[in-house]
């Protein structure tokens, strides 16, 4: 049987776990925000969200760090170049589609829902282990999450309309 100190031991160390895989995550929407915004061209109100969700995904990698150092842990390096590899993947497959500016927007907010259920699920570790400060931390950061993947929702028709708009216009570039 299971004392109750190893148990919160199991705890603790599934969430310094999910805290690093938090991180990488960021480290994976860094860059792939940073290669999205560079390559758009022709949606100005797209590029200026992502920029600013760009300042708003480095701040939560920090808040994140912050986290495992009370625990006196870093986070994987290892976990956050495979996220940054996962990103370049991604953005090299986005240049190869016509429709590029579309589906950018379309993977964004799935990413962005992906960070909605991590971060959901860290502040439910984050309470099972009594950690109110890493608790605040994740429901902060989530409603950055939330606020993001809102804004997409909303803008996705007006942008696929700018596409398509743009699309069918000869001359025009369309793509991004």
């Amino acid at each position: 049987m299971q004392s109750a100190q190893t148990g919160n031991d199991v705890r603790v160390e599934r969430l310094i776990e999910w805290l690093r895989d938090a991180h990488a995550m960021e480290a994976q929407a860094e860059t792939m925000l940073n290669k999205q915004a560079s390559r758009i061209e022709n949606y100005p109100d797209l590029k200026a969200r992502i920029e600013q969700h760009i300042v708003e995904t480095q701040n939560q990698a920090k808040l994140i760090e912050g986290c495992l150092r009370r625990y006196d842990k870093s986070y994987s390096g290892f976990k956050d170049m495979g996220g940054k590899m996962m990103a370049m993947g991604q953005a090299m497959g986005g240049m190869m589609v016509n429709d590029e500016i579309v589906k950018g927007a379309q993977m964004g907010y799935v990413f962005e829902n992906l960070e909605i259920a991590s971060y959901t699920i860290l502040i439910a570790a984050a309470q099972a282990v009594g950690d109110t400060e890493t608790q605040q931390v994740c429901k902060r950061i989530l409603e950055e999450e939330v606020a993001m993947a809102e804004w997409l929702r909303q803008h996705l028709p007006q942008l696929t309309q700018a596409y398509l708009t743009r699309a069918a216009t000869p001359d025009v570039e369309a793509k991004r």
